[in-house]
């Protein structure tokens, strides 16, 4: 078996954690799949139709745009979010490609 040197961009592999973490809940899963049907959402109707608690629904949210997965945009009273979908896409590959699925 060949040795490879161990290094990793600490920055990158941070970022790059962030990101799983946020992507492997199944609650955060299921909002993004909400964000994603209908394109751009308001909190309040992200967790009336999942029919979850609004705080436990900012908290998802907040990790997802922390992750920089989503994006918040505030218009008035309500904050409006939808998927940056060059993230998720970056992700999907980068799990593939370390399960030699690319």
């Amino acid at each position: 078996m060949n040795r490879t040197k161990v290094t990793f961009n600490q920055e990158q592999l941070t970022k790059s954690c962030e990101i799983a973490r946020a992507l492997a809940h199944p609650l955060r899963l299921r909002i993004l799949e909400f964000i994603d049907r209908n394109h751009r959402i308001n909190v309040n109707k992200i967790y009336h139709s999942l029919k979850i608690e609004q705080s436990i629904t900012s908290q998802h949210l907040r990790i997802l745009r922390l992750a920089g997965i989503v994006h918040a945009e505030r218009e008035g009273k309500y904050i409006h979010y939808s998927i940056d979908y060059g993230v998720v896409e970056l992700a999907e590959r980068a799990i593939d490609n370390f399960y030699g699925r690319a």
